[in-house]
């Protein structure tokens, strides 16, 4: 997987292609699936939810130009897979999942494999985490229709965030923001195609 999807596609940091090697991405799916857990697409996890495919794992986090002292927020916990990535590289992450089931099997895995540092909840994404803000970096795994106000207000100056933007049924893109002092600058990235990014039902 890291040989031939990753490196011979363009992955460069070594980093991030030492923890692709060092995290078992089989763990994060489904049994049934775990034979095709190392190809090059996604898998359904459940709760109509998929765990990206490796090559866009690596991507993001390469554009996230992670650091050691780094404090992660991460929207869209999903299998728990690409926080495990989050946890090898950075400091502390903060994981949010919509789906209270999919937030419970993630935090056993991440438990049962020792990521003592990465912290997950069952929440609106769309309100990140704001006890633990500013975040030196934001992902996000799943895609609303536009930016997200309340994430970009938790994103330190300085910070970047990689996040997918675009319709339900639609064009989708990757986008990497960078918070100045005077704004943010994004820049357009992949085509890509993620599950929507979802709110919680009114009560």
């Amino acid at each position: 997987m890291v040989e031939e999807q990753l490196r011979d596609r363009g992955i460069r940091d070594a980093r991030v292609l030492d923890a692709m090697t060092r995290v078992p991405r089989h763990l994060f799916v489904p049994e049934d699936s775990q034979g095709a857990a190392y190809g090059d697409h996604p898998l359904p996890i459940g709760f109509g939810q998929t765990i990206s495919q490796p090559y866009i794992v690596a991507f993001m986090t390469e554009a996230l130009d992670l650091q050691p002292t780094d404090r992660v927020l991460e929207i869209g916990t999903g299998s728990g897979y690409q926080a495990a990535i989050l946890g090898e590289l950075a400091r502390e992450v903060y994981t949010i999942e919509i789906v209270a089931d999919l937030a419970a099997r993630a935090e056993r895995t991440l438990a049962s494999l020792s990521y003592r540092n990465v912290h997950v909840r069952t929440g609106d994404g769309y309100q990140g985490w704001p006890a633990h803000a500013p975040f030196s970096k934001i992902i996000l795994t799943a895609a609303p229709e536009s930016v997200p106000e309340a994430l970009v207000g938790q994103l330190a100056v300085g910070g970047r965030m990689i996040l997918p933007v675009g319709p339900v049924h639609g064009d989708q893109e990757l986008r990497i923001l960078t918070k100045t002092a005077d704004g943010v600058v994004s820049q357009r990235s992949l085509a890509v195609r993620f599950v929507p990014m979802v709110r919680p039902p009114a009560p």
